[in-house]
């Protein structure tokens, strides 16, 4: 904490035009040696000390991609399925960082003494912040009084402890109780952002067009998003799937379905495609994998249970009156996801307003067992779907000379209410299985649903996010 600058005054009033009038100059780092957890296990790295920039960051994850890659399964002999196959299909999907915009930046309040110390604030785990505050304050952990609020928005980035750390520091500081408010600049600025991911989605088919073989290769900055044993894992003979992660000083962590935001989106706008080259509908297609992955699964430890995840796309299937892609009155998308043990599927109306795309319903199908109380979990599913499109559509974080370009939300785009699809209907699926996750399983499949809902619209296919602050481009190879 040496290389903080805090401003401490009576009002909020004061402190802000205060902090308004700093001008300050930091020096960059060196570099670090460190060990990083995560996919694929600890493994040492060297963490740049450089300021970076987001065309560099690009250019460096697509010179990584070209090479060799950790092995994280595989299935048969990939190897020799393509060499044989009658076409393959290679395209290549980028996702930007992205801030969680909480709509209450970090805040927390402390009273730190000699004997004890009080915090009211909200976060996601306050168990993880004792252990640091004892270590720091020199306080043993019972005198140490944590006290929770309700949260304006978490989505993982109130799991971090930080901001209620600095708040105990500036307290035994100055030897008063303060409130620490972050600004929505610094909020943005210092924020733990969803990391920068790219991944390379492959398949081969024979002759007859049926998927012979499929292989992912996935990296980011500073992890991949790649789950090796979910789904199309355990549906085809022939899979590899491979990860990389570039070292980096951004910082970053969970947000809102962790690397699952991303895999969903590139997988099952993918998938999407490959039903199309195949000629079939897009959900049958799906259901033609899954039943291959119930009758006869390819290989071990596949994550997923085919039979519920088949039930959300039938149960999304009805409920939509889906009768395929091409409808008389909206452009349809569809993508389904497993994730923290619950299922999703959702169908995307969408229409061209003013030469603009606009979400005007949602159909969502989710299995995440018993629902104790339907009002709030369907209210979870409708935030989900809300946040989804905003962020497919709008979302994402650049770097220039190492500080974030988009402060505030005159340049951080968030879904506006006209925006909003009009209708948000949701349906659960039956059974009588322990409750299972509801806050991110929805999340993930809203990317892809809406990309393939915008290739109805457009006619071409969108591979980087975010979709409206990109062009429609012919595939990434």
């Amino acid at each position: 904490f040496n290389d903080l600058l805090v401003v401490v005054g009576k009002t909020t009033w004061e402190v802000m035009n205060a902090r308004k009038k700093l001008v300050v100059e930091w020096m960059p780092a060196g570099d670090i040696k460190d060990t990083m957890g995560g996919r694929g296990g600890k493994r040492e790295v060297v963490v740049p000390g450089e300021l970076e920039n987001t065309a560099t960051q690009l250019q460096k994850m697509r010179e990584y991609a070209k090479k060799p890659a950790q092995q994280l399964r595989k299935d048969g002999d990939p190897e020799t399925a393509f060499k044989n196959a009658a076409q393959i299909i290679e395209r290549t999907y980028d996702a930007p960082f992205l801030a969680h915009n909480c709509m209450e930046p970090m805040n927390f309040f402390a009273h730190v003494t000699e004997e004890k110390a009080l915090l009211v604030g909200p976060l996601q785990a306050p168990g993880l912040a004792e252990p640091t505050l004892s270590k720091i304050l020199n306080l043993p952990a019972d005198k140490i009084e944590i006290q929770m609020t309700r949260m304006g928005g978490g989505f993982g980035r109130r799991a971090y402890t930080h901001y209620a750390t600095e708040a105990a520091l500036i307290s035994k500081k100055v030897k008063a109780p303060i409130k620490l408010i972050y600004s929505r600049e610094d909020d943005t600025t210092y924020g733990i952002y969803r990391p920068m991911y790219t991944a390379t989605y492959k398949a081969a088919l024979d002759s007859n067009k049926n998927l012979i073989a499929f292989h992912v290769k996935g990296g980011g900055i500073p992890e991949h998003a790649i789950h090796a044993n979910r789904f199309p894992a355990g549906a085809v003979d022939n899979y590899l799937a491979e990860g990389w992660a570039i070292p980096s000083n951004i910082t970053i962590g969970a947000f809102r379905a962790p690397r699952s935001n991303f895999n969903a989106a590139a997988e099952q706008s993918f998938l999407d495609e490959l039903a199309e080259a195949m000629g079939k509908d897009p959900i049958d297609f799906r259901l033609e994998l899954l039943k291959r992955a119930k009758d006869n699964p390819v290989g071990k430890n596949n994550e997923y249970d085919a039979d519920r995840y088949a039930g959300v796309l039938k149960l999304v299937r009805e409920k939509s009156g889906w009768t395929g892609a091409d409808d008389k009155k909206f452009s349809r998308g569809v993508a389904a996801y497993f994730c923290h043990n619950s299922y999703a599927a959702h169908v995307v109306d969408m229409t061209m307003r003013d030469g603009q795309p606009y979400v005007e319903r949602v159909f969502s199908a989710v299995d995440c067992g018993i629902v104790i109380n339907p009002d709030a979990a369907a209210n979870m599913v409708e935030g989900a779907v809300i946040d989804g499109i905003g962020n497919s559509l709008y979302g994402g974080l650049t770097h220039k000379n190492g500080l974030v370009e988009e402060n505030n939300f005159h340049k951080y785009r968030i879904i506006r209410m006209h925006e909003a699809p009009k209708m948000v209907d949701v349906s659960f699926v039956q059974n009588d299985i322990d409750p299972t996750g509801l806050g991110e399983p929805p999340f993930p499949p809203v990317f892809a649903a809406v990309a393939n809902a915008l290739y109805k619209v457009h006619g071409r296919r969108f591979y980087q996010q975010p979709f409206l602050l990109s062009k429609p481009d012919a595939p990434s190879v």
